[in-house]
């Protein structure tokens, strides 16, 4: 797999440690304590943030460490505020920056609309300080602790990384801040040296459960619509070629694309034990008819599926062999695959995927249903018809 990222002169980082945030809780909790103790900047980049309890308490604090001095810099995606029913307006952007944020919306939405909905701005990344970074699957809501009544409990994956691999991350946020803030920053003070495990900033927060002192391998793998358009969806089909022994996959909206079905399917014929979770519930229409179709079909093939029983499993993680974990922003659906913005981890390290097939096995053996034959014939024959008929939209889902 290294050599794979070589090839595609992805940079691959050697000192680094990665803590699994396995809850919206656990994430804000963390996050937030690492922001207040920001010293020199703090960079945001979402696909939104819904107005709510939660990111009125995170502005509070960005608020705070600016009248402190610290550097805040905020970039959102206007479609993604735009789609959320609790949008950031006018009015609060205008206080926002009153109190010393500077914060940009990315590619505003204008007339017709339609226009403006593809390459979209869909990562989650915070750099604070240029030591400390996070990334995964969560925008900034109350959902993400509280669920929904749509869908109950929102299940959720993020990652808070030290090491080299955070100047990857400021790399990236400063490349689409530039872009879009028509600004030049840069300079050596955004990329410190990095922390290690005993640095006094990392008091308070969650440790590094493996232990290992900063030695985990990780690539950061970069979507950007005309500089690596492919990159995202070439990385999961060569990590599943590479597959000998076993794949899990946990992805939300599990939609595929022709290349990535046939690895699959290949990967079941050379006898890979292929795992995959999906909810049974989800939070937008047509999506789940498709995900029953695809994974009906690998089910037919040898694949073991299960549902997500426990609320909304919204993490995108992808484990192989037991030897290393993809995990991140991107779903498997075209929008990540063909057309947004998206950032996802490589971890070449086999304690962090052993901890992440942990969390799979349990929710298996807690939260799962198998899908059967059983289980498929109960269903509407309806239900399978729109699955038949909406997966020929898998190119624009």
């Amino acid at each position: 797999m290294a050599r794979y990222l070589e090839s595609e002169n992805i940079n691959i980082s050697r000192n680094n440690s990665l803590v699994l945030l396995t809850s919206g809780k656990e994430k804000f909790k963390d996050m937030f304590a690492a922001i207040s103790k920001a010293r020199h900047s703090v960079h945001l980049e979402y696909f939104n943030f819904r107005n709510d309890s939660i990111a009125g308490a995170l502005f509070e604090l960005l608020e705070k460490k600016a009248a402190e001095g610290v550097q805040v810099r905020v970039l959102y995606d206007a479609f993604g505020n735009a789609s959320n029913n609790k949008p950031i307006k006018k009015d609060e952007l205008r206080e926002l920056r009153s109190k010393g944020l500077e914060i940009y919306e990315y590619y505003p939405m204008r007339f017709p609309w339609i226009d403006y909905a593809l390459h979209r701005d869909h990562r989650k990344i915070v750099v604070i300080d240029g030591k400390i970074a996070y990334t995964g699957g969560m925008n900034v809501a109350d959902y993400y602790i509280n669920g929904t009544k749509q869908v109950g409990n929102w299940r959720d994956m993020h990652m808070r990384v030290e090491g080299d691999v955070v100047g990857d991350f400021q790399n990236i946020f400063l490349r689409m801040w530039n872009k879009t803030a028509k600004q030049n920053v840069a300079g050596n003070e955004y990329f410190p040296r990095a922390i290690t495990q005993n640095d006094t900033v990392l008091e308070g927060l969650k440790m590094d459960t493996c232990g290992n002192n900063g030695g985990k391998v990780i690539a950061v793998v970069n979507r950007e619509p005309v500089k690596s358009p492919k990159i995202i969806r070439e990385t999961f089909v060569h990590a599943i070629n590479s597959a000998q022994k076993n794949i899990e996959i946990v992805n939300p909206y599990f939609t595929l694309n022709r290349k990535l079905r046939k690895a699959l399917k290949k990967a079941i014929n050379r006898g890979v034990d292929l795992e995959i979770m999906v909810s049974e519930n989800s939070d937008i229409p047509i999506t789940p008819r498709v995900v029953d179709y695809n994974v009906r079909k690998l089910q037919k093939r040898g694949a073991k599926v299960y549902y997500y029983r426990g609320g909304f499993h919204h993490s995108k993680i992808m484990t192989v062999d037991g030897l290393y974990s993809y995990l991140g922003s991107a779903n498997l659906n075209a929008r990540s695959l063909s057309y947004d913005y998206e950032c996802n981890l490589l971890v070449l390290d086999e304690c962090t995927t052993s901890e992440l097939r942990s969390i799979f096995e349990r929710d298996k053996r807690e939260n799962c249903v198998p899908l059967t034959d059983e289980y498929w014939h109960k269903r509407s024959a309806w239900k399978n018809f729109q699955g038949w008929m909406f997966h020929f939209l898998e190119p624009f889902l």
